[in-house]
């Protein structure tokens, strides 16, 4: 099936009229959630890969797409987020779902997962934002670096970014403008992905403030002197908000799916987007020591506590690829996704 019969609308929910891009009506639900400063046109040569048991959708989350633009309530971490999603589904008539998550989607596929585990009938992680969020801890078991989450939030984004993506850029003169980024940090270089102009776009549609992305932040006494806010994307990504490391108490516990390529730049242990590691090499200046973000390992230490509790996890991890393993490996990432589908 080709990308022509995908489509696109808008659906009313009790919270929020919702962007959706799907291909048809009937069949196994399967739900996939795009990552921060993107939509679901990311998903857009996937969805065609599932059989016709399948009934594929991505929805674009609050502040992207076409989805309406309210504001982040950071304080409850990745929930508004999943809540939206559940009153999609709700609006949809679909109560039993496949979900598939992908960067930041991964984190809402989690807490999804942890509020109503009945209603998942498997995950699947896509290059996961770590289940002790994004900046500001240490060692496996996501150990706060400093108090008040210093080296998370609002206040770790590049400031050049935020303003080329407000502004619109399209262009690539900087290494900060949003079609660089798709190409040197979303996919592994020198790959440039079919249909970069459409996901460029996507990422443009990003909302930019307090709001949204990347949100408010607060000065720390701590390095590297930023902690988080209270509204937008980055901030409920602290780990002073979201933290899904129970899974193990789950019940029940749907099959698991974490697919990731090997040479993530953005979810990494060593990641280019941690003022942590990036202190270590000398890019941000006054590095203290902080170590950097074990991200990898604190997703395997959450999943190996679910697996030895009775859950079921596969890990596949595809070398040569980076953040996008499903745009740059689809055959690949096609056939484990069909794998715990039908698990």
């Amino acid at each position: 099936m080709s990308t022509s019969s995908i489509r696109t609308r808008r659906v009313p929910t009790d919270r929020l009229t919702v962007g959706v891009t799907d291909i048809r009506d009937e069949g196994e639900p399967v739900v996939f959630v795009h990552g921060n400063v993107s939509s679901a046109t990311f998903w857009r040569t996937t969805l065609p890969l599932l059989p016709e048991r399948y009934r594929p959708l991505a929805p674009d989350l609050r502040g992207f797409g076409d989805t309406d633009p309210l504001p982040i309530d950071a304080t409850r971490g990745l929930r508004d987020h999943a809540d939206d999603l559940a009153a999609l589904l709700a609006a949809l008539g679909l109560d039993r779902v496949h979900l598939v998550g992908w960067s930041m989607g991964g984190g809402v596929v989690l807490q999804y997962l942890c509020d109503r585990p009945a209603a998942v009938r498997s995950v699947t992680l896509v290059n996961p934002v770590s289940p002790y969020g994004f900046g500001g801890t240490q060692g496996v078991d996501g150990t706060l670096n400093s108090e008040d989450g210093a080296g998370s939030g609002g206040g770790t984004a590049n400031p050049e970014f935020v303003t080329r993506l407000a502004k619109g850029d399209r262009g690539e003169d900087s290494p900060l403008s949003p079609r660089s980024v798709l190409a040197n940090c979303y996919v592994k270089p020198p790959l440039r992905p079919e249909h970069e102009d459409e996901y460029v776009e996507s990422m443009l549609t990003t909302r930019t403030g307090d709001e949204h992305y990347p949100g408010d932040s607060v000065a720390s006494s701590a390095w590297p002197g930023v902690a988080p806010g209270t509204r937008g994307v980055l901030n409920c990504l602290s780990p002073l908000v979201f933290r899904v490391d129970e899974l193990h108490l789950l019940d029940p516990k749907p099959p698991v799916l974490w697919i990731r390529g090997e040479d993530d730049v953005i979810v990494s242990d060593t990641s280019l987007f941690d003022l942590a590691h990036l202190g270590s090499i000398g890019a941000v200046p006054g590095w203290d020591g902080t170590p950097a973000q074990p991200m990898v390992a604190q997703t395997r230490h959450v999943l190996d506590r679910y697996a030895s509790a009775g859950g079921t996890v596969r890990e596949v991890a595809v070398p040569g690829a980076g953040h996008a393993v499903h745009l740059e490996r689809p055959e690949e990432f096609g056939a484990a996704l069909l794998e715990v589908l039908s698990a």
